[in-house]
Formats: structure tokens, C-alpha cells, sequence
């Protein structure tokens, strides 16, 4: 039976039940008494002839069959009936829960009105707040663009006045300029006057001299008959020994002026020159020079060493042929040597090397994994080097770009001097040397501290580390007076500036200081031997010393052979040839010593 019964069809269909049910019992009995009648008149057609002897046994088998049917049908009957009674107790028990469902939908939808009721309120509430802050808003809104309007008519008011200022001190400037003008075409016109008067006075002493000149051949034609007439010398003869004469006479005249020139002017250029320099140098401190192409790599033991090598050397091939750099185990306690003449290189395979020693595993993938986290440990290293470098000129405008290749000059060395130090060094040299001459410390310093940046691309790029690194510069915003004392410190451009002189200035004194630079046994020697065959080669030299470590080379020379003025102009073409044919860090003095000596024996 259904266990839930909602509507009144539901209860429309149970009240109908009970009706079919008897209606169907009845047809039940009236089937089952025609069904009796029609076999017993059957029986009676069959048994026709017997019907008299039969009729008694008949009528008691019919009434026995009409009494069972009625106790069929009246228990059938029964059984309808309490089956109906039980149909209506069910309709009436469903029609209860039909009613109390409805209350439930009743209760149910009444609640969920009020819910939506109150929703439909908290939404007009809500709807009412954000009404109100967006007015509130909007009024802020309009209050700050009412502010930041005034603000900005106030700096418009305000650059206005300082563009009528500037225009009202231009003007003023103008007029200056004009006054100036005036005052310059002036004192032309009062030197030109001046000129004119001395043109006057020059063209009188010209027509003087011409005058005296003609004496003067005179009296030489007169002075010439007499020698002739003396010496029995023909004209040409005695021309040749009086041009002879003069000519020695102007030599030695003409190196007296020269010489007492260059004295003069050495004694004030050299002066200033050296007090300039002396003071930068004085203070300026700097370290030696240390570089070489082989560092140490101090091991915890010597057993290290073996698992360094590896079995069948598979560690130490790998390691050389990823980092590009020797190797070398010797005899030396717990120490190993790596040798490269890249310093970038020979850096990176140390931090390698460190970082392998201190995990302990070494092997050919691990040595290729710390090989490139030690590549990026070295870029990092370099890029700080360069800010370092930077904060310690006082530069922090530089190009980023420009930052990173600076970077890949703290492992860059010249004869063993670091490039990175020696532009530190040459920035704080020009700067001082600029401050002296009244210049521009600032640009000074910068040009020099940027005239070598070229050394860390020359690979990369054809020309000269000059050229490169001024198109380097030029390419990343750098100014022209600081590309030029880049390209123009090794004189391939013709200078053109102050600037660009202080920093070869610069160059020339932080890579000629003593300690500054070495260079190899071999370019020492014949560097020093080139010296003495130079000053060999000349007339009346005796013997040649070279002193100071090649930066200085006293030559003797006969005084029979060499005079004063001649001993004068050997040095200086010494000095020539060397500037001609050799290579050197720093300068080279010459000296040309003429000795004479007076011996007699007493007897």
C-alpha cells in the first residue's frame, strides 16, 4: 500500500474503491449461480430419461449447491465489506495527513515570505547604504579634484613667475652682453688705431733697415777686397770659410737661444707640471702589483687529492675540460694549483674547486653543476666590484650595460697591474689633477675612469680597446667630452680637449708609478739590451749604462770627441729614437755624461 497520499484525488480514489470491490463480488456470485444453473440443466438434458428417478437426489444436490453457494457468497460478502471498512479507516487517516501537510505548506510558505520580506528589507538597506558611500565618495572625489586643481594652477602660477624671472634675467643678461659688446668694439677700435700706428712706425724702421742693409753690403764688399787682398784668397774661397764660420757661429747661437728656451720653459711647465703630479701621487695610496696566472687551492688533507683525480683521472679531465683550466697536483702538502691566463677563468674553476672540497662529492656531473652555479657567483662578484669601483669615484649614473662590462675588468690585469684598480686609481689621479688646473673634476674623473672599458670587449669586437670602448660609451648615452678622452688616450685620435690630456696624464702616471707594472724576464732584457745598442750606435760614445730598471740610461762619451752642445743634441736624439722604436711603461731618462780630465805626474 502507498505510505504517503497527498491531494484530494487521493482521497477521491480510496472512497471510490469500496463500490467496485462489492459490485465485483456480486457478479462473482451471480456468475458462479448461473454457472451451477447451467450445470444442472445440463445434467437434467443429459440425464433426461433419469430425471424422474433422479429428481429427488437432484433437488438435494441443487439445494446442497445453492446452500454452499450462499455460504460462498456471504463469506465473499463479509470479506467485502471489512475490507471496505478498512479502505474508509485509510481514506480518513490519509485525508488527516493530507490536511497536516497542507498546514506544513502553509507554515512553510508563510516563513519563507517573511524571509524574503526581510532579505527584500537588508537588500533596500544595503542598496541605501552604498548609495550613500558612493555619494560620500564622490564628494571626496570632487574634493580632491577641486585640491589637486588648485595645486596645479598654483605650480603653473608659480613656473610662470619663475619663466618671467628667467625671461626678465635674460633680458638683463642681454643687455649686459650688449653693454660688453660695445665696450669690446671700443678698445678694437682704440686697438686698431694703436695698430695702425705701429704699422706706421714699422714701415719708418723697415725703411731704416733697408737703408742699414745696404751700408752693410757696402761695407762687406769693401771688407771682402781687403781679406782678399790679405789673405790671397780667391772670393769663393773666402766665402766658403766665412759661411763655414757662420754657420758653426749660428749653430751655436741658435742651440744657446733654444737651449735657454727649453730651460725656461721646463723650469715653469716642468714646475707646475710637477707639483701637480707629485701632489696627486702623494695622495693617492695604492697597492702593488700582485697578479699572476696561477692560484693555490688550499686542500683539508692530502687524501683529497686522490678523489680530485678520480678514478682513472674521469674527475680531472672533466674538471679541466669543463672550467678550461689546468690542473696541477704535485708534491705540495695539501695544496693544488690551478693555471690560466684568463683571471675570469682561473676564478671561476677556484670557487668550483672550493665549493667541490667543502660538499665532498666530486664527480663529472656534479663538477659540471658547481661549475655553473660558480659562473653565476663570478658575475655577481664582478658586477659588485664595478659598483664598489663606482661609489669609490663618486660615479652613479652609469648605464647598466656599462655597470656589467666594468664588472669584467676586476679579473682583467696590464703587465699584472689590475685594469678595475688602475681606472680607480687614473679617476682619483685626474680628479686631483683637474681640481688643481680649476677644470671640471667631475667629467675628468669620469673620462678617466671609463678610458680602459674597452680592454673587457677587444675580444669581441675588432679595433683597438681605445676605439671599442668609445663606441661602447657613445652607444650607451655617454657624453662626447668623455667619449673623446676615451678614444684619444692612446693619441689614435688627435686630442682636442684638457680633459682628454688629464686623462692620458692620469693613465701614464697610475701605470708608470714604481710597483705598478711588471713585465716578463724576457721583454726586460731586450728592452734593456735595445737601449744600449741605440746609444751605441752613435759617434764619440765610450760605453752605455742602463740604470733603474730600464728607466733611465747614462751614456759616456769622449770629450775629445764630443763637445758640450754636441753631448746636448745626442740626448736628445737618443731620446727620439727610443720614443720611435720601443714599447715601455712610464718614461726613460737620458743622460749623456762629458767628462774631462787633466793628469800629470810629479816627478
Amino acid at each position: 500500500m502507498p505510505q504517503h497520499i497527498a491531494g484530494p484525488a487521493a482521497v477521491i480514489s480510496y472512497a471510490a474503491t469500496p463500490t467496485a470491490t462489492s459490485v465485483g463480488l456480486v457478479v462473482v456470485g451471480l456468475l458462479v449461480v448461473g454457472l451451477l444453473a447451467w450445470i444442472g440443466l445440463t445434467l437434467t438434458r443429459r440425464k433426461g430419461a433419469e430425471v424422474a428417478a433422479a429428481e429427488a437426489n437432484a433437488k438435494l444436490e441443487a439445494a446442497t449447491a445453492v446452500a454452499e453457494a450462499k455460504s460462498i457468497g456471504d463469506r465473499i460478502r463479509r470479506e467485502a465489506e471489512d475490507e471496505a471498512v478498512a479502505l474508509r479507516t485509510r481514506a480518513k487517516d490519509a485525508e488527516q495527513r493530507a490536511e497536516e501537510l497542507r498546514r506544513q505548506a502553509e507554515q512553510q510558505a508563510e516563513a519563507l515570505r517573511k524571509d524574503a520580506e526581510l532579505r527584500a528589507k537588508e537588500i533596500e538597506q544595503r542598496a541605501d547604504e552604498a548609495r550613500r558611500q558612493s555619494e560620500d565618495r564622490a564628494s571626496e572625489i570632487r574634493r580632491e579634484a577641486e585640491q589637486r586643481a588648485s595645486v596645479v594652477r598654483r605650480d603653473a602660477e608659480t613656473e610662470a613667475q619663475s619663466i618671467r624671472d628667467d625671461l626678465r634675467e635674460q633680458r638683463l643678461e642681454m643687455e649686459r652682453r650688449e653693454h660688453r659688446l660695445t665696450e669690446r668694439e671700443e678698445r678694437l677700435d682704440e686697438q686698431l688705431r694703436a695698430l695702425e700706428e705701429r704699422q706706421n712706425e714699422l714701415a719708418a724702421q723697415l725703411a731704416e733697415l733697408d737703408r742699414q742693409r745696404a751700408e752693410i753690403r757696402d761695407l762687406e764688399d769693401e771688407r771682402r777686397r781687403i781679406l782678399e787682398g790679405v789673405a790671397n784668397l780667391t772670393s769663393e774661397q773666402a766665402k766658403a770659410e766665412l759661411v763655414a764660420a757662420l754657420e758653426a757661429e749660428a749653430k751655436r747661437h741658435a742651440h744657446a737661444i733654444v737651449r735657454d728656451i727649453e730651460r725656461q720653459a721646463q723650469d715653469e711647465g716642468e714646475s707646475k707640471a710637477r707639483r701637480i703630479i707629485t701632489g696627486a701621487v702623494q695622495r693617492l695610496a695604492s697597492e702593488q702589483t700582485s697578479e699572476s696566472v696561477v692560484s693555490v687551492v688550499h686542500l683539508p688533507s692530502d687524501d683529497m687529492k686522490g678523489r680530485i683525480i678520480g678514478r682513472e683521472g674521469r674527475n680531472i679531465r672533466s674538471f679541466e675540460q669543463t672550467t678550461g683550466v689546468n690542473l696541477i697536483i704535485d708534491d705540495t702538502p695539501e695544496a693544488v694549483l690551478l693555471s690560466c691566463f684568463d683571471p675570469v677563468r682561473r676564478e671561476t674553476a677556484r670557487l668550483t674547486l672550493d665549493s667541490l672540497v667543502l660538499d665532498g662529492r666530486i664527480h663529472p656531473s656534479r663538477i659540471e653543476e658547481i661549475y655553473e652555479r660558480s659562473k653565476g657567483e663570478v658575475a655577481e662578484l664582478c658586477e659588485r666590484a664595478a659598483e664598489d669601483a663606482m661609489a669609490e669615484v663618486g660615479i652613479t649614473d652609469l648605464h647598466p650595460e656599462l655597470v656589467r662590462t666594468m664588472g669584467l675588468l676586476r679579473y682583467r690585469t696590464s703587465y699584472g697591474q689590475n685594469v678595475l684598480k688602475h681606472l680607480v686609481e687614473s679617476a682619483h689621479l685626474a680628479g686631483m689633477m683637474a681640481a688643481e688646473l680649476g677644470l671640471d673634476p667631475k667629467l675628468c674623473k669620469r673620462g678617466a675612469f671609463l678610458h680602459d672599458i674597452g680592454k673587457a670587449l677587444t675580444h669581441e669586437s675588432e679595433g683597438s680597446h681605445a676605439i671599442v670602448g668609445a663606441d661602447l660609451a657613445r652607444k650607451y648615452g655617454e657624453n662626447d667630452d668623455v667619449v673623446h678622452c676615451i678614444e684619444a688616450h692612446h693619441n689614435e685620435v688627435e686630442v682636442r680637449t684638457v680633459e682628454a690630456v688629464l686623462t692620458q696624464a692620469a693613465d701614464a702616471v697610475s701605470g708608470g708609478r714604481p710597483g705598478a707594472r711588471r713585465e716578463s724576464l724576457e721583454a726586460y732584457v731586450q728592452r734593456l739590451e735595445r737601449l744600449e745598442e741605440i746609444a751605441m750606435h752613435h759617434d764619440g760614445v765610450e760605453k752605455v749604462f742602463a740604470m733603474q730598471a730600464g728607466r733611465e740610461i747614462r751614456v759616456m762619451v769622449l770629450p775629445d770627441a764630443v763637445d758640450d752642445i754636441a753631448a746636448q743634441v745626442m740626448a736628445r736624439d737618443i731620446a727620439k729614437q727610443v720614443e720611435e722604436e720601443l714599447t715601455y711603461p712610464g718614461q726613460i731618462r737620458v743622460t749623456v755624461v762629458r767628462e774631462s780630465r787633466a793628469t800629470e805626474v810629479a816627478k
